[in-house]
């Protein structure tokens, strides 16, 4: 039987990768000049819109409003307009779903600034 005998000392741990390239050591992320004072906190919420007007407060120009709507042919009624012409109506019965109101996409806009709020697709 042979005992452990220690023969050199167990080797130091390797250098990091700053001592091996060198450089510049890191400093503070940010130093201000001038102390940052808070503003006021905007708390706003995301109102899901619908087919009809919301009432909502404006994220662009924070006044309270009712949204205008204006509706225009969505997916579905290009979809259908096409398969209808691909059936052979082509004659002016295409364009039927264009005109059902549960074809439209309604877009929203703000009546104040007349900003895009978004849009609802059927």
């Amino acid at each position: 039987m042979s005992k452990y005998e220690p023969s050199a000392p167990p080797p130091a741990a390797p250098p990091s990768y700053s001592e091996v390239m060198g450089g510049v050591p890191p400093s503070a992320p940010l130093t201000a000049a001038q102390p940052i004072t808070p503003g006021p906190t905007i708390v706003t919420t995301v109102v899901p819109l619908g087919p009809r007007a919301t009432h909502m407060v404006c994220p662009h120009c924070y006044a309270e409003i009712e949204t205008s709507t204006k509706t225009t042919p969505g997916l579905i009624a290009y979809i259908s307009g096409t398969v209808i012409a691909l059936l052979g109506c082509f004659w002016g019965c295409c364009l039927i779903p264009c005109c059902v109101e549960s074809c439209m996409d309604v877009h929203h806009n703000c009546p104040n600034c007349k900003a895009f709020l978004g849009r609802y697709r059927r």
